[in-house]
């Protein structure tokens, strides 16, 4: 799981000198997503269960 210092995708890993990030605000902590990875947050957030806490209950965005 990211630290609040760490900036890196927290799915893919990659930093902010491989990809552009996004700072993502979550349960009073800072998370960064790749653009590659916000579908998945917004389409189907139950693959990122044990890496944003909760996202097993996220209902994923209506098509």
């Amino acid at each position: 799981m990211n630290s609040n210092k760490e900036k890196c995708c927290f799915v893919c890993k990659r930093n902010e000198n491989e990809i552009p990030l996004i700072q993502l605000d979550y349960k009073e902590r800072h998370y960064w997503i790749c653009p590659q990875h916000i579908p998945m947050l917004i389409h189907d957030p139950g693959k990122l269960e044990g890496l944003l806490p909760g996202a097993e209950n996220f209902d994923p965005a209506e098509s």
